[in-house]
């Protein structure tokens, strides 16, 4: 049991983190399939792993895998393996994670990031047991627990016809969703103290003196969007810049990236090469000086009967996408001038699929 004991660093207080380690308690001993659901940096993982060593599996096979790390073709040999000369450079036979798994439990991350074919042998292997390597027919059949994680909404994708409803239903025999730190601020400082004593250790320091009262007030104030993956960066390098074991860490750096010469932008190769020098550019008639206010045109009159809430959706995606731009689509600062949280932000990106659209404009 001592290798179960390395993995569990699972920290917490809040009622509804209780909740979810008397769930996993519950739901371990089975040999059932489990869907753990949460948000970036919550420990999806660490609940995985203690699912499996609480599990009549623990001294067998663990294995891990993020399914959004492989492409489809690398990920189907990776799960299921694959036969010499399957495809070019397969020389000889390997064995799938699923094989190796045998008897074990396999953990499977980002599975939303998953293709129809990779889902549709996943059923397979958790309806039936059983599998063909890439480029064999011969069925192969393994006893393994699947555990899979994603920080997406399963179920809304499944309606949308982008994850099989069917491989949803196997999945959800029950379903773990663990809290954001948001939801869970009891356990902040229980972490923090946590993650500044392992911290100081690894720097050799003969103690940690603790947090300021104002450390402690930024700590508890904030929304971690990044949750505990976050905090434990954020309290790391507070006691590292600190550097001193007999002071208490008193300065918070949230975003390490925060400087007067940060770059605001990325400018496109081809808008270098092709950009005219200032002094052919001649100011556009339509464009008001500098000085003078820009008056928005008056609103095209209403026509009935009209959609009302088609209407106020098109309106707020217009209003996203401005605020975006204005933004130079650096999230946090959108969220800002529109008067909202990143995650409320996020959300609404999410629900008017801008997410990707947003991704790409920044890195272009």
């Amino acid at each position: 049991m001592s290798r179960y004991r390395q993995q569990d660093n699972l920290l917490g207080q809040a009622n509804s983190f209780l909740e979810v380690l008397e769930q996993i308690s519950q739901i371990a001993p089975l040999d059932k399939p489990v869907l753990v659901i949460g948000e970036r940096g919550t420990g999806k993982e660490l609940i995985a792993a203690r699912l499996h060593y609480l599990s009549k599996r623990w001294d067998q096979n663990y294995l891990k895998l993020n399914c959004a790390a492989l492409n489809e073709s690398l990920l189907e040999s990776e799960l299921f393996g694959y036969e010499a000369g399957a495809f070019t450079g397969a020389a000889k036979r390997r064995e799938g994670r699923f094989e190796v798994a045998h008897n074990g439990t396999l953990f499977l991350d980002e599975l939303a990031n998953t293709s129809g074919l990779i889902q549709e042998k996943l059923l397979r292997v958790i309806e039936y047991g059983e599998f063909e390597r890439v480029g064999g027919n011969k069925s192969l059949k393994v006893d393994v627990r699947l555990i899979a994680a994603t920080n997406e909404d399963l179920p809304a994708l499944a309606d949308a016809g982008e994850f099989r409803a069917d491989l949803l239903d196997r999945l959800a025999f029950d379903v773990i969703t663990i809290p954001p730190l948001r939801e869970r601020r009891e356990d902040i400082m229980l972490m923090a103290e946590h993650f500044a004593i392992n911290m100081a250790r690894e720097l050799e320091m003969e103690l940690f003196s603790g947090f300021t009262e104002r450390a402690k007030r930024t700590l508890m104030e904030y929304d971690w969007p990044g949750n505990i993956r976050e905090l434990k960066n954020v309290v790391e390098r507070a006691v590292y810049r600190t550097n001193n074991p007999h002071l208490p860490v008193h300065e918070i750096l949230l975003d390490p990236f925060e400087s007067p010469y940060r770059p605001t932008g990325r400018i496109k190769t081809q808008d270098r090469i092709t950009a005219p020098s200032t002094s052919t550019i001649t100011p556009a008639t339509d464009t008001p000086p500098a000085n003078e206010p820009v008056i928005a045109p008056a609103p095209a009159p209403l026509s009935y009967p009209l959609d009302l809430k088609e209407r106020s959706q098109e309106f707020e995606i217009d209003i996203l996408k401005q605020a975006l731009k204005d933004s130079q689509y650096n999230q946090k600062k959108t969220a800002e001038k529109l008067c909202l949280t990143y995650h409320q932000l996020r959300g609404y990106l999410k629900k008017y699929n801008l997410l990707e659209s947003s991704a790409e404009s920044m890195g272009s």
